[in-house]
């Protein structure tokens, strides 16, 4: 383990891991292990859209015989109401750590026309009670095949956010862009890890670091694990003609309570688990006092 220490902001003592294969048979096995498919409306994305556990999938790996896949799948017809977005939500308990996931990105729809700005995420997040909530804490990845956020560039984000003000749009945080496609066909699983300890927040990419936040940009509550695909108002192709629909999947997602895990220790740590056949653990403890888990933030 590297030799870092967490920071005095950590109200939490001791290990703990989360591990999540994603080999359920259906959603039920999920929401069985602490997951929950949002379905209210608001924030982020296309004003009157719909989220769902329809849009949230289970499917067999193509790729890789006896492994499983999470699918988020968001489409859009170009109006409000005509667009689905998909969100999963963890319990909210993890802070200090190590969090990382593997994930397959889309540069393209694989139904309809090219160019609705969807955003691909994996992220952890507390609520935003009010605008500028001294309390709010997320660390993000966004994947931006088309744009968005103010430019039409391919990019992936990593974000470590102080707070912010949703309407109108004031955002205090520490960001990089990585830019460039992430999605093509032959190369678009990627494993994204973010190290939080110290009062810093390191961000990996394929096991390379891309960057590092810290100061005000540093969580200081307990957050949810999150994944969502989304669109971003006001870049929406033109209504009419076929729905476009994208998909992201999920491989695996890990969390180290209170450790700062090298990237091929993470590695290691998921092949221990697939070789000892274990598609789930959970020893993280939940945040005494209990925390609001809902999944609309």
């Amino acid at each position: 383990m590297l030799a870092l220490s967490l920071g005095p902001a950590s109200a939490q003592s001791g290990a703990g891991r989360f591990f999540d294969d994603f080999s359920d048979a259906d959603l039920a096995g999920l929401q069985a292990a602490g997951w929950t498919a949002r379905t209210a409306p608001g924030h982020p994305g296309v004003p009157g859209a719909q989220w769902g556990e329809s849009q949230l999938r289970l499917l067999d790996d193509p790729a890789q015989k006896g492994n499983r896949l999470l699918r988020l799948v968001a489409e859009t017809d170009g109006t409000g109401p005509g667009t689905r977005q998909a969100q999963l939500c963890q319990q909210r308990k993890f802070f200090e750590g190590t969090y990382a996931a593997r994930i397959r990105f889309s540069d393209a729809p694989v139904q309809g026309a090219d160019g609705d700005p969807v955003i691909q995420t994996f992220y952890a997040v507390a609520p935003l009670r009010h605008d500028f909530d001294p309390q709010f804490s997320e660390i993000d990845w966004e994947y931006l095949p088309n744009g968005g956020w103010g430019s039409e560039k391919t990019r992936l984000y990593g974000i470590s956010w102080q707070t912010v003000r949703i309407e109108p749009w004031l955002a205090y945080n520490g960001s990089h862009e990585e830019m460039g496609a992430l999605g093509a066909s032959d190369a678009a699983w990627h494993v994204l890890l973010m190290q939080v300890a110290g009062g810093r927040v390191r961000l990996f990419l394929d096991g390379r670091q891309v960057a590092e936040h810290g100061g005000r940009n540093y969580p200081v509550v307990p957050m949810s694990i999150n994944f969502n695909q989304w669109f971003s108002p006001g870049g929406l192709l033109p209504a009419g003609g076929p729905a476009r629909r994208y998909e992201q999947d999920v491989d695996w997602v890990f969390h180290a309570r209170n450790e700062v895990l090298s990237p091929a220790q993470v590695e290691a740590a998921v092949a221990a688990y697939r070789r000892q056949g274990r598609g789930r653990e959970d020893t993280v403890p939940a945040a005494q006092p209990a925390l609001d888990s809902r999944c609309d933030f």
